[in-house]
């Protein structure tokens, strides 16, 4: 089965481009769907096994991040959403992705409880927008979207980045290993909150979390954009090391470009 992905569109988002050839690239069909042709009918979401909500400013973030583009789908989409969970199906969200799907209350701790909101993402500690490439390690066995990878370096670009929530909440993520991707650094050791290998003071260095059912995830740092070595700020000197030693650089960076292909493969073993 080839999967259809279908990447969110609408007013101050950007990443659409970016986000839908990585998902080709992995083997799926894509189609970059405006908000409005779901909510007009001339597009329905049911048609489609993968949601994406990419990176962006929508409606350039003016009430909250991601809170106008959420509350325009939960008002009009919602019903269409919950049905699109309980088929299986995935979604992921990136960077603003993630805050509207934040706002959505799409990280259910348990069975029927979507549209609960859990946690927040708040204004960056250092009060600017942050553009940089940050290490991230996996904590989750369970997320569909991580399977077979340890440690990546990705970039973020976001002014509201800093994941927070209660304690309790926080307990139960961990216990339900909804904890995805926590930021580190270049050795694969905790941030510890500290800048900038934790780029925006999130609480516990959390950087990605999933629902309970491991199917859908939302992240800050943005993996569409840098699937390819050539991407990665240190190409050039990794290039040159690989050509004094007879080697040749590979063209993907194989351990980003895993949480596509992760989500195109899990169709095929839905098949089995």
């Amino acid at each position: 089965m080839i999967p259809k992905v279908i990447i969110m569109s609408g007013y101050g988002i950007n990443c659409e481009t970016e986000s839908a050839h990585a998902f080709e690239k992995a083997g799926a069909k894509c189609e970059i769907v405006h908000i409005n042709d779901l909510i007009s009918k001339k597009k329905r979401l049911l048609n489609y096994d993968i949601m994406m909500f990419p990176g962006g400013f929508s409606y350039g973030d003016d009430t909250g991040s991601g809170n106008a583009f959420a509350n325009k789908l939960k008002n009009n989409l919602w019903d269409d959403l919950l049905e699109f969970i309980n088929s299986k199906k995935l979604i992921l969200g990136v960077c603003n992705g993630f805050q509207i799907m934040t706002n959505l209350g799409l990280f259910a701790l348990e069975e029927n409880t979507y549209g609960q909101r859990i946690n927040a993402m708040q204004p960056n500690n250092s009060n600017r927008y942050e553009c940089r490439w940050v290490h991230l390690k996996s904590k989750s066995e369970k997320c569909v979207f991580t399977r077979g990878i340890d440690k990546i370096h990705i970039p973020i670009a976001h002014g509201e980045g800093r994941f927070y929530c209660k304690q309790e909440t926080f307990k139960k993520l961990k216990n339900n290993n909804q904890i995805v991707f926590t930021y580190c650094d270049e050795s694969g050791l905790d941030a510890k909150g500290i800048y900038p290998n934790n780029p925006n003071g999130s609480m516990s260095d959390v950087a990605a979390i999933c629902d309970f059912s491991g199917r859908i995830m939302g992240m800050m740092p943005h993996p569409e954009r840098s699937i390819y070595s050539i991407s990665a700020p240190d190409f050039q000197l990794k290039k040159e090391i690989a050509k004094r030693k007879g080697e040749v650089l590979p063209e993907m960076m194989e351990k980003v470009f895993l949480i596509f292909k992760n989500a195109v493969d899990y169709f095929k073993e839905e098949q089995v």
